[in-house]
């Protein structure tokens, strides 16, 4: 579909993957603009239906775009349908043009209606940019608690073996039953996340049947998610299993449902600031929570 924004003509694809050539200058741009390279993930098959993008672009070359990553949560027993929006960028030549905010437009038309709620992680140099369409700012807040070194073993998943991915895929499902606003459902996030971000953290217990996804950091351990079958063994005992000698905290990526003995802090990350819908729910503005790391898009 041709489209006028500013007196020049663009074509609005919603499906660049679909195309070879605006593909390739999707990918070139995101590149170019946050230094992904969204091809080797592309290439093994990880890019669903619940990655969409929504992109302008001209002579057949992407110059800006805005992408709705689709994610099921669950909210205090009841389930939801969360909208994370990312991916919002525009070719230099072609910025100060309204590209980005005509593509916001076309998405929250389509979405707020037929979801719960929609987010975005900000960078500092945009955070006036989203109240122009009704988005808020939100606090989040982050758990630490206080681990050790267990005598459970854990062995760490090798992510180019088609063994270990299904095991990760097959975990997943289960989603992470401690979290109190778990991510669900997004398999093209949790496989973009742990064969190009995160491949090296990906850690099995088999005695729990969990999944670990964690990082070690000096005397902390950085746990960015948990999935597991079972629901009746606590997350110091899984992430036991997976501390160091020298282990003495655990940092979470998500918010549990339980959270007597965590020290919960405000979550300042650098150059990130979450911006939430204000027309749409807002379980952030009277609860203490974050937006699990691995749905940080």
């Amino acid at each position: 579909m041709n489209v006028i924004i500013s007196g020049t003509e663009y074509t609005y694809v919603t499906n660049v993957k679909a195309d070879e050539q605006l593909r390739s200058s999707f990918f070139q741009l995101a590149n170019e603009t946050f230094e992904i390279d969204f091809e080797p993930w592309y290439q093994k098959g990880y890019w669903g239906d619940r990655y969409i993008t929504y992109a302008l672009s001209t002579e057949q070359k992407v110059v800006a775009n805005v992408s709705v990553n689709v994610i099921d949560t669950t909210w205090q027993g009841q389930k939801r349908l969360y909208i994370g929006i990312g991916t919002v960028m525009t070719a230099n030549e072609y910025r100060q043009k309204g590209l980005s905010g005509w593509l916001m437009n076309e998405v929250l038309r389509e979405w707020t209606e037929k979801c719960d709620a929609i987010f975005l992680m900000a960078n500092d140099s945009v955070v006036n940019f989203y109240p122009k369409f009704g988005f808020e700012r939100a606090d989040e807040y982050q758990c630490t608690m206080n681990i050790q070194q267990s005598n459970i073993i854990s062995r760490k998943l090798d992510m180019t073996s088609a063994q270990d991915i299904q095991l990760l895929l097959s975990t997943y499902k289960f989603s992470n039953p401690f979290s109190a606003l778990p991510m669900e459902s997004n398999t093209e996030l949790l496989m973009f996340c742990c064969t190009e971000l995160f491949h090296e953290f990906i850690y099995y217990v088999e005695e729990y049947d969990a999944i670990v996804i964690a990082e070690h950091e000096g005397e902390q351990l950085i746990c960015y998610d948990i999935y597991s079958s079972g629901n009746d063994v606590s997350v110091t005992n899984i992430l036991s299993a997976v501390a160091a000698e020298n282990t003495r905290s655990a940092v979470l990526g998500f918010t549990p449902k339980q959270t007597e003995g965590c020290t919960i802090e405000p979550l300042h990350e650098e150059d990130t600031t979450l911006f939430v819908l204000k027309i749409k729910e807002n379980v952030f503005s009277s609860n203490k929570l974050m937006i699990p790391t691995l749905a940080r898009a």
